[in-house]
């Protein structure tokens, strides 16, 4: 499924236009990056938790040389799934 055909989905369900629902999955997207990058922490129960956290630097190897590199330190975005999205 793409972001078209899942915005026509929630749509749909929810009987909004598209292009709200649309606006409304950009909107969602774009405060949970925001807030991330701050570090908090965003639990959307039913869904799961999303935490920026900081990566250290560290040592890694480039596979096709085997020449170690350094990989620098930067902001991620995790995601824990809820126990609710069991399949």
């Amino acid at each position: 499924m793409n972001k078209k055909d899942f915005t026509a989905r929630v749509a749909e369900k929810s009987g909004l236009s598209q292009a709200d629902a649309d606006a409304a999955l950009k909107a969602m997207i774009d405060t949970i990056v925001e807030v991330g990058s701050a570090e908090d922490k965003i639990n959307l129960p039913g869904l799961g938790t999303f935490e920026g956290k900081m990566r250290d630097e560290r040592q890694a190897r480039n596979p096709s040389t085997g020449e170690a590199i350094t990989v620098p330190a930067k902001k991620v975005l995790k995601f824990k799934a809820s126990t609710a999205l069991s399949l």
